[in-house]
C-alpha cells in the first residue's frame, strides 16, 4: 500500500512540474512575441464545444 501511495505522489509531482514548465514556456513566448488570446475569446470558444456550432480555436494576436 505504501508503494502505491508513493507512486501516486511521484506521478502527481511530475504532473505539477510539467504544468509549471509548460506555463513558463507559454509566459516566455508571450513576453517574446506578445501573441495571446483574451479571456473572452477563450470563453466563447470553450462554450461552443459540444454544440452544433462548435468553433475552431481562435487565432492568437498581438
Amino acid at each position: 500500500m505504501d508503494s502505491e501511495i508513493g507512486k501516486r505522489y511521484v506521478e502527481r509531482e511530475e504532473s505539477r512540474e510539467r504544468f509549471k514548465q509548460e506555463a513558463l514556456a507559454s509566459w516566455t513566448a508571450y513576453k517574446e512575441t506578445g501573441r495571446h488570446l483574451t479571456g473572452q475569446e477563450v470563453r466563447a470558444w470553450l462554450s461552443s464545444w459540444d454544440t452544433d456550432d462548435e468553433k475552431a480555436i481562435p487565432e492568437c494576436h498581438e
